[in-house]
This record gives structure tokens, sequence and C-alpha cells, in this order.
């Protein structure tokens, strides 16, 4: 593929693709931000089933989970990348171990000196230390979750799907799938250390939920969980200063009478806090939701997600575009929100790319 140069101000869009062999990769794209149209830049490869996707705060460095067998016996690893500028080229730096295996969820603390990673299989977490040329030391923190939950084919053991850092940078929140949690860590970005909260190590979720993936509201005061088993979100309510959680609301993904079966995958928010999209896995659609005041949420439509498997959501920075990855279904597809309705609606055709699994936003 050729690699087309981009001057400062065009967006780049950075794809997973979850695949091995010629299939796997590191796709990169412009992204015209007045037709949402993608346009392929270039593929970075060398690498086998990369998965989930972080960039730094400065926008310099990205970060990656790979596998050579993906939730095999062997931890699996995350690897550093330097962006060349906005060419969509990357050149890695280094890599270390995840700690755990089946590794699926990568975020980046606000100073861009610590990188915690989620790992499924074995139910754990950890956080990596970054230094200033984004080269990743090895863990400087490893937890291991225990316990189990009710269903006795997905939750015999800890599943730890995700870890996000809170907006002040203080906490880092973790949903457990296997245990019915979201376990609470005060983060040390300065050490790259998680300790367990305080005031609250944990918040317990309705048994057979499995918590999935977490997104912070944009005022800081609100936490929402779209939960795999449940096929529902839930709204928290959020204490800054002690990095509580107090639950208040649990609203389905899907339509009322569906009786197959789905599973959901991931959320996101419009940056103005307005809207929240969810996706659903079976179903194969999108929930669309209105943020109340009081943070609750009011379900708008469920529409369809345009290909099998909807893994991972993007919204552009400036709240028009939702971008949905169809894992299965080897699809990106692009839709426009209407910033009044919340209405998403397709635009053009779905792009062909095996397994992409992970999109992330570069500008």
């Amino acid at each position: 593929m050729a690699t087309v140069t981009l001057s400062a101000a065009e967006p780049v869009v950075f794809i997973s693709a979850f695949a091995s062999g010629d299939k796997a990769g590191i796709h990169a794209f412009r992204f015209d931000s007045k037709t949402g149209a993608l346009q392929p830049l270039h593929r970075t490869t060398g690498m086998q089933n990369p998965f989930f996707l972080a960039v730094s705060p400065d926008q310099r460095f990205l970060y990656a989970i790979n596998a050579e067998k993906f939730g095999g016996a062997e931890d699996e690893f995350v690897a550093a990348y330097a962006l060349e500028g906005r060419t969509g080229r990357l050149k890695k730096l280094n890599q270390q171990s995840a700690r755990g295996t089946a590794s699926c969820y990568l975020d980046v603390d606000a100073t861009g000196k610590t990188a915690v990673v989620a790992n499924y299989a074995s139910g754990s977490v950890a956080s990596l230390p970054v230094k200033g040329d984004g080269l990743l030391g090895e863990a400087a923190t490893f937890v291991q979750h225990s316990g189990s939950s009710i269903d006795p084919e997905r939750q015999k053991g800890p599943n730890a799907h995700s870890i996000v850092i809170s907006p002040d940078n203080r906490f880092a929140l973790a949903a457990d799938l296997g245990i019915d949690k979201i376990l609470v860590y005060q983060l040390d970005a300065a050490k790259a250390k998680l300790t367990p909260n305080e005031a609250q190590p944990f918040a317990k979720m309705q048994p057979g939920s499995g918590p999935r993936h977490l997104a912070f509201h944009p005022n800081g005061r609100h936490v929402y969980v779209i939960n795999e088993l449940a096929n529902t979100v839930t709204c928290f309510d959020y204490t800054t200063a002690s990095g509580m959680l107090t639950e208040r609301q649990t609203i389905s993904t899907l339509p009322a009478g569906f009786t197959g079966k789905s599973y959901t995958a991931d959320l996101k928010i419009t940056p103005d806090g307005k809207f929240l999209y969810g996706t659903n896995r079976g179903h194969d659609s999108i929930a669309s939701y209105r943020i109340r005041d009081d943070g609750r949420l009011t379900l708008l439509s469920i529409d369809p997600s345009l290909g099998k498997g909807p893994q991972n959501l993007l919204i552009t920075p400036d709240g028009r575009w939702l971008l949905c990855a169809n894992m299965p279904g080897s699809s990106v597809v692009v839709f426009r929100i209407d910033a009044t309705s919340g209405k998403i609606t397709a635009t053009g055709t779905p792009f062909e790319m095996p397994m992409p699994s992970c999109i992330r936003w570069v500008q």
C-alpha cells in the first residue's frame, strides 16, 4: 500500500486487524471530516493478532496488544510504536509482557508515564511505566483478581475485561466480567503504581451481569458500564474525591421481546456528554441513548450495525461521526451523528478489512 503524506491538520485513524499471518496488522486511514470517508494510508505488519490499541496523550506513540497465540499458555505483550508524523507509518520501539493472557484492553494516563492493561483469560491487571522516549518498562504493578459468579460457563473465575483511567488521573477502574465487580485502584502515575482504593476497593454488579467496558462521562461525575452477559448498561454516580461508585440505573441494550443470543461489547459517549452508544453482538446493532442531566439514560433507538459482531466504537472529537468495527464481519462502518437528536445514519458503504478490533484517532 502506498503511503500518503498528510498535513498536520488531517486526522489519522488507526484500526487493528485481529488476525494472524499476512492478514495481521495495524491499518492507518485518512479520515475526511466533511464526508466521513476513510482513505487507506499504510498498513504496519510484523505482528500477530494485534488487538486493543491506545495512543499517548501527546499523540507521538501508539501501544498495541500483540500475541503469537491470543489467550494461549504464554503471556501476551504490549508493544510500543512511534508515529512517523501523520503518514500512518509506525516504528516499533519495544515490547513488554502484559503479565497475563488474552490481554484485551489498554489505557494510557494523562501524563503519558503509565500504561495499564487488563488480562481477560488470566483475570488480572498490570501497570507499565512509559519512558520519555515512548519505550515501555517492565510491569511495575501486577494484581491478580479472584472470585467467581453465577454463570457456570462464563464466570468460573476472574476475567478482567477493561481498565480505564479517571479524567482527573487519580484512579483506574477495572471491569471484571467473571466476578461481576468494578475494581477501583488508586493510580500513582509518576511511579506507574496501582493500589486498591481505600475508600471503596470495588463495586458489586448484579450477579450474572458480566461487566465488560466502562466509560466516564465528560463531566467526571458519572461512570457507565456495558454488561456483556446481561445486555445492559449500568449508570453509576462517581465521587471524584474518593473514587467511590454508587449505582443509579440499569437499562437494556436490546429491543423488548428479543429472544436470540447476543452479547454487548463497547460503549462510547459524545464529547458534549449528551449521548451514549453501545454495541450488541448477535443482534448486531448499536443502541443509542440520551444522557439526562442526572446522568441517567433514555433509550432513543436501536439501529443495525451493518455488519456482524460490532466490537469497538470511536466517536470523533467533534462529536459528528461514529465509527464501528464489525470484527467477525470484517468491515468498518461510519455513521453520522445528529447533534440534536443523537440519531445515527450510515454514510457510504462499509469499508472492508480483516477482523477490525480497535479504532483509535490521531489529530
